[in-house]
């Protein structure tokens, strides 16, 4: 996945801008879905995904036409305070 968002940052790789668009469309659509279903405050963003800035900016933008309440989205997106090794510390923690 970092070798795509280089290649989309840098902007001259059509394949990986074409990636990176549908996956912020389908983060959108999947977030929309949990925040339509559950409405929770707060969603934390686990794994690798936690990793890939665009999804807390461009990512929650792209849920906003796919929510229920007419765009506004009250919901928290944040990055999990372990990174992407939290699943490996509530493991050691069992």
């Amino acid at each position: 996945m970092q070798e795509i968002m280089e290649r989309y940052q840098q902007g001259n790789d059509l394949v990986a801008s074409q990636t990176v668009n549908r996956l912020l469309e389908y983060f959108g659509r999947g977030i929309s879905v949990i925040i339509n279903i559950l409405d929770p405050d707060v969603i934390v963003l686990g794994g690798g995904l936690g990793n890939v800035d665009l999804l807390y900016t461009e990512g929650v933008e792209r849920a906003r036409k796919y929510v229920f309440n007419s765009g506004e989205l009250n919901n928290r997106v944040l990055k999990p305070k372990l990174g992407d090794s939290a699943g490996v510390f509530g493991a050691a923690m069992l």
